[in-house]
């Protein structure tokens, strides 16, 4: 179980390492929400710099919603419960 999380981390950081861009001033980075893969993958209940970088990059998620390599990670019930805690609601693109 150990193993597979340090998959999915090493694979979810290499593809946010990929993707950058600038959406209303704020850069779009996934790397920005790496404090969050704990949250995500477990139950653990997000952080409080998880919860800034998720208000943070807000604009961005419907961006990292059409990459197929990010949805498969953020698209998930997991992922929405963390942006639901944070107070961000997850958007409707």
């Amino acid at each position: 179980m150990k193993t597979s999380l340090m998959v999915v981390c090493t694979l979810l950081a290499l593809l946010l390492a990929e993707e950058q861009v600038k959406v209303e001033a704020v850069t779009c980075s996934p790397a920005q929400l790496s404090s969050c893969v704990s949250a995500i993958t477990s139950s653990t209940p997000p952080s409080k710099l998880c919860c800034s970088k998720i208000k943070e990059q807000k604009p961005c998620l419907c961006q990292y919603l059409k990459n197929p390599n990010l949805q498969r990670l953020i698209n998930t019930p997991n992922a929405r419960k963390v942006a639901s805690t944070c107070g961000t609601p997850f958007p409707k693109c």
